[in-house]
């Protein structure tokens, strides 16, 4: 496999894995500080091991503690972790028609946990997990559950796994240690979104990712980190998905089916005080081996000792890298006798699963900020260069 790399002006970097069988097929343009690696990938798709899928290990923060999550809810409550909520912004998602297209892809071998998990935490950020999946019933097949998916991608030969969502018609949004490895220049490859994956099956079909993004900062390493390359203020990937054509035979995306999300940063969805209330959804691999979608509900926190990520008690692990953190999550109902409420958007993703930490009574998660200089860039260039993922 052949990896190419050239940074620009504007700490962005387009990725698309060249295979080595097909070298020539690569190409580069530039256009406005941005590069962009363009090759074929169907081989590398063929490599994927939807089976035998290995869950990307969550990264770890060691230096995160019971003390430090007491000092950020303090810092929270006494005005020292001031967000501002003026700069806020959000764009809207949409339902989608829920039409399926079901293809299976083969039940995923047992992954035996590293170690016993707790239930709950119990130290300053409480949080409920379970299942999102009503098993035997199911929720994969409904909005807004649908529009969360398990990724697959193929680095030296392994077939990885973690979790996105679709923010746009034709866009997922992930972690970066899911696309890239930090500070190595290093791309991983063949990438394929499952959205609603449930048990082996795929509801809305597979699709191949056409261009990975993340920040250069990232790739090269010189990304701000609490920890390096783990607590970061960049930990983001946008994947511009392939589209595939529909029955009247015009270019489609799974968006149109599925449903996305709203997508929000610069502090919507956050109290001036840095709080927030969140839904995350996963795929880990030590909560029903991944085979069904899982939910976790808790109270979120911005640490401004820790690159501003949003911080929040979970019983997640590997696998659920990349899961949106939403707020509003579910369907708005229909208001009977009260008045709507000031806010931000139905199913608003605010960050996305970045790290774990190694104490299991506290059981801490993360999440790099959302800002205008990562999320919002990233998708304004996706957008600028394929206008039909965007609609």
């Amino acid at each position: 496999m052949l990896l190419k790399f050239v940074s620009c002006r504007w700490r962005l970097i387009f990725l698309l894995v060249t295979v080595c069988a097909h070298p020539a097929r690569s190409q580069v343009s530039e256009h406005n500080g941005v590069t962009t690696f363009a090759s074929q990938i169907e081989k590398v798709q063929e490599r994927i091991n939807f089976i035998e899928a290995v869950p990307k290990t969550l990264p770890i923060a060691k230096e995160y503690s019971y003390e430090r999550g007491k000092e950020d809810f303090v810092d929270a409550l006494s005005g020292k972790a001031l967000v501002d909520v003026t700069a806020s912004v959000y764009s809207a998602g949409a339902r989608g028609s829920g039409i399926q297209s079901l293809v299976n892809l083969g039940a995923p071998k047992i992954q035996v946990p590293p170690h016993q998990q707790q239930s709950f935490g119990t130290r300053n950020i409480p949080f409920t997990t379970a299942r999102a999946d009503l098993s035997p019933g199911s929720t994969n097949g409904d909005f807004p559950y649908r529009a969360t998916g398990r990724l697959f991608y193929v680095d030296d030969d392994v077939t990885g796994t973690c979790t996105a969502s679709l923010i746009k018609r034709g866009l997922v949004v992930t972690a970066a240690h899911c696309a890239v490895g930090f500070g190595t220049k290093k791309f991983y490859a063949g990438w394929s979104f499952i959205p609603g994956y449930r048990n082996g099956d795929a509801p809305y079909g597979k699709w191949a990712v056409e261009k990975a993004k993340v920040l250069d900062s990232y790739l090269d390493g010189t990304d701000p980190c609490t920890e390096r390359s783990i607590v970061c203020t960049d930990d983001i990937a946008v994947l511009v998905l392939t589209s595939q054509k529909n029955a009247t035979g015009t270019p489609d995306f799974p968006g149109s089916k599925t449903g996305w999300y709203s997508i929000g940063w610069g502090g919507s969805g956050f109290t001036r005080d840095g709080l927030v209330h969140v839904t995350q959804l996963g795929y880990p691999t030590c909560l029903d081996n991944a085979v069904l979608m899982q939910r976790n509900d808790a109270q979120g926190v911005v640490s401004v000792r820790d690159s501003m990520n949003t911080v929040i008690g979970s019983l997640m692990c590997n696998g659920a890298s990349g899961g949106p953190l939403l707020v509003n999550f579910g369907l708005e109902p229909a208001l009977t006798g009260t008045s709507p409420a000031s806010g931000t958007g139905e199913n608003e993703v605010i960050g996305v699963t970045s790290w774990g930490s190694t104490n299991q009574d506290v059981k801490y998660m993360g999440a790099s900020p959302f800002l205008k200089t990562n999320i919002a860039l990233l998708i304004d260039e996706a957008c600028a260069e394929y206008p039909d993922a965007c609609k």
